[in-house]
């Protein structure tokens, strides 16, 4: 396994995940010290050599995702200017994702901004799981691969289950190419969610496309943040005559009183992965956790090789 000149640092959004890839790939974390100076500013310093090594850093964007990014983009700094040969920027979680756009008059893209950022910063080649949308790829200058844990990791969770009469559900017009890909996948009906979003983190249902009357769903997105929309999802699914309500999700923002609103609701199982970390005030019986360190131990492998990463992406 060649891997003489490889390095991987974990940033602080992303412990227990780097731990999880370090074991995968039976390599220790590269050394370093992540601090504070008095005033808030980041004091960050490699503790081991990385000249000419493949550097890969971990580290999510997630919340508090400026705190994040900055340590991200001073990390990187420091491995530069300490004359790492490739920088990798393994971000699970990309954060700002959802600004892709302008949806209003006066508004920023900052999706945008933080891939100029990145790329300014001197990182080589991004690695991220499901961004929010695909085109944000093309915001970058180098190489990104955009890696899909639903596929690889939930789908295969769902289908140990066994479920019968299984209805995957998109929870809006956006997620329809996702969740017709999963239908296929478990042979199951699709149905989806007519929406409106009157204002940002407020979600209105308007009617559900499809027969759910009597079968098991699974509501796919890309990530759960306040919980409103698939919290308003379930309702009108269960509303329509839906059995067990399931939700498969792969980034656990989980902003504000997210948790306790969705284990109040009629939602039977949440299924998410572990871009973000759940810290212990989030715990919940729906929620059901699975890790991404396997297939992005094997990216990882693969792009420090040279191999082809096609392969992850179905």
């Amino acid at each position: 396994m060649k891997k003489s000149n490889m390095k991987i640092f974990s940033g602080t959004a992303s412990k227990s995940l780097s731990m999880e890839i370090s074991k995968y790939l039976d390599m220790p974390l590269c050394k370093g010290e992540i601090k504070h100076f008095k005033d808030g500013e980041f004091n960050i310093k490699i503790n081991e050599n990385v000249r000419g090594q493949d550097v890969f850093l971990i580290q999510s964007t997630c919340p508090p995702a400026n705190e994040n990014l900055m340590e991200l983009l001073i990390t990187v700094d420091a491995f530069r200017r300490a004359s790492a040969n490739r920088i990798t920027a393994v971000i699970p979680y990309y954060g700002y994702g959802r600004q892709d756009r302008k949806v209003q008059s006066r508004t920023p893209i900052a999706a945008k901004l933080v891939a100029n950022l990145i790329t300014t910063a001197g990182v080589d080649r991004v690695l991220v799981i499901d961004l929010h949308a695909g085109q944000i790829q093309g915001f970058f200058d180098i190489p990104v691969d955009n890696l899909f844990a639903v596929p690889s990791v939930l789908v295969k969770y769902f289908l140990t289950k066994k479920i019968e009469d299984v209805t995957i559900v998109s929870p809006d017009s956006g997620g329809v190419e996702r969740a017709r890909a999963i239908a296929k996948r478990m042979d199951a009906t699709l149905a989806i969610i007519d929406k409106r979003r009157p204002e940002v983190n407020v979600a209105e249902v308007m009617n559900v496309i499809g027969d759910v009357k009597g079968r098991n769903v699974v509501i796919v997105d890309d990530m759960i943040d306040t919980g409103g929309s698939i919290i308003k999802a379930a309702e009108a699914l269960r509303n329509k005559g839906a059995k067990k309500i399931f939700v498969a999700c792969t980034h656990p923002v989980f902003s504000a009183d997210a948790v306790d609103r969705l284990d109040k609701s009629v939602i039977d199982e949440i299924v998410v992965t572990n871009t973000i970390s759940i810290d212990n005030k989030k715990k919940s019986k729906k929620i059901r956790v699975l890790s991404i360190a396997e297939l992005l131990s094997n990216a990882i492998y693969s792009i420090h090789n040279n191999t082809s990463v096609s392969s992850l992406f179905v």
